[in-house]
């Protein structure tokens, strides 16, 4: 298991402390020219070649192949590169690093797996993730509030961020402490709830405590036999319903872990806003999540990550014969027409690494556009920060991000980020070699 020492820590310290005096504690610039060879209209696909952006204080001011250049401006040329929205994931864990899920949750402590978060925040923002949905902080409570407060006030450099506080599942369920010894009384990764009133109860003392949303595990273990998969659902529709009510009542959402049938289409008829891994999905519940706009976060990242870094041989087998199924099950899905959401389940593989989930999305069966505008524009909606967030349009906030090429000929290229710019501030610049 990957544990950082003492040394590192402090290093870590130093390092957010200058991050934020570099990259957060400042204003942004009052006025801000970005120039490149060409801009995605991410609604349209029309490439706009050259194109230029006027930045003023955090938000877009002008969008065209030349805008006003304003005395006190600062002019960025970018060269060959495309201009694009900041990219959004959907579904992060924050909390959680590369190492045996079970024993950092338990050996690390909160503070320790705070200052963590705080440093996954940042590297996920410099590869140009300028928005994120924290899924859970796995065991650390409300301990993400911390962290997106400390972003808004500019005390550390991250993402903007929705978030979850623990999430939420049933005694004996899918993060609970199961197979340990009972004596030792072990808990779990996630808050119980057995109930739906228990349910209403977690909701509003999550939400007393900070968070924007809920998440909800649905559905596991999983297991795969022969080509069959199955995995056992955790609440009823009914109790899911109450859920979704009660998080409606305080204007938020409801998102699930769900892998697969019955509990994925009970997810779908309570009405949540995402269906997150969503191996497998019935006709009934596509065609339910068609009706009611519900996205699919499929997640692909991590379950590549699995299956190249088992700890055997037959592990390996088990995790890629699992994609494989998945990869087929996406296919059906993206036949029957759903809308899809990007997440990446990053924190069990690097952070900063998840752009990755892009080039699946194409990899599997979606066009380079396609995936482009389930991450901004739909990511943009069920992060509830549509029309602010996800594109270059003039009253936007001046999230944008520079990449080589053109994404519409090789996604791969959103993997290497060469400049970032988050609510008007410089995050990241092109390195120029003298």
């Amino acid at each position: 298991m990957f544990r950082p020492p003492v040394a590192p820590l402090c290093a870590l310290l130093v390092t957010l402390a200058a991050g934020a005096t570099a990259a957060s504690a400042q204003p942004p610039e009052s006025a801000i020219v970005l120039h490149a060879a060409r801009l995605l209209e991410v609604d349209s696909g029309r490439m706009l070649a050259p194109a230029e952006v006027l930045v003023e204080g955090e938000h877009i001011k002008a969008v065209g192949s030349s805008v006003e250049h304003p005395a006190s401006a600062r002019i960025l040329d970018l060269g060959d590169t495309t201009l694009l929205p900041g990219l959004i994931d959907a579904h992060v864990h924050l909390f959680l690093h590369p190492g045996s899920e079970g024993s950092q949750t338990i050996e690390e402590s909160v503070p320790e797996r705070t200052l963590l978060a705080a440093a996954a925040a940042k590297e996920d923002l410099l590869a140009g993730f300028t928005a994120e949905r924290d899924m859970g902080t796995e065991g650390a409570g409300s301990a993400d509030t911390a962290v997106r407060d400390a972003i808004n006030k500019g005390l550390i450099p991250g993402p903007r961020l929705r978030i979850s506080g623990n999430a939420i599942d049933i005694l004996g369920g899918h993060e609970d402490a199961n197979r340990l010894n009972p004596e030792q009384h072990v808990l779990s990764n996630a808050t119980y709830a057995n109930t739906a009133d228990e349910l209403v109860a977690v909701i509003r003392e999550q939400h007393k405590q900070g968070s924007d949303f809920v998440k909800i595990y649905e559905t596991g273990p999983d297991s795969l036999r022969d080509g069959v998969f199955t995995t056992p659902y955790q609440y009823t529709a009914a109790q899911l319903k109450s859920a979704v009510d009660e998080a409606a009542r305080l204007g938020t959402t409801v998102a699930v872990h769900g892998m697969g049938e019955p509990g994925t289409g009970y997810a779908a008829e309570a009405g949540v806003a995402s269906i997150d891994h969503a191996t497998q999905l019935s006709a009934r519940t596509l065609q339910l999540m068609k009706e009611k706009h519900i996205p699919a976060v499929p997640t692909f990242t991590v379950f590549e990550y699995f299956a190249e870094h088992a700890a055997t041989p037959a592990a390996a087998a088990r995790e890629r014969a699992l994609l494989d199924y998945k990869v087929k099950e996406f296919r059906k899905q993206i036949a029957a027409g759903i809308a899809f959401a990007v997440g990446s389940d990053v924190g069990p593989f690097p952070h900063g690494t998840q752009a990755r989930e892009l080039e699946l999305m194409v990899k599997y069966g979606m066009k380079p556009l396609a995936v482009l505008q389930a991450d901004l524009i739909n990511g943009a909606k069920l992060l509830g920060w549509e029309g602010e967030i996800g594109e270059l349009k003039p009253g936007r906030y001046a999230d944008i991000i520079a990449v080589p090429g053109n994404p519409l000929d090789d996604i791969a290229v959103v993997e290497h980020v060469a400049f970032v710019l988050k609510g008007g501030l410089v995050v990241r610049e092109p390195v120029v070699l003298h």
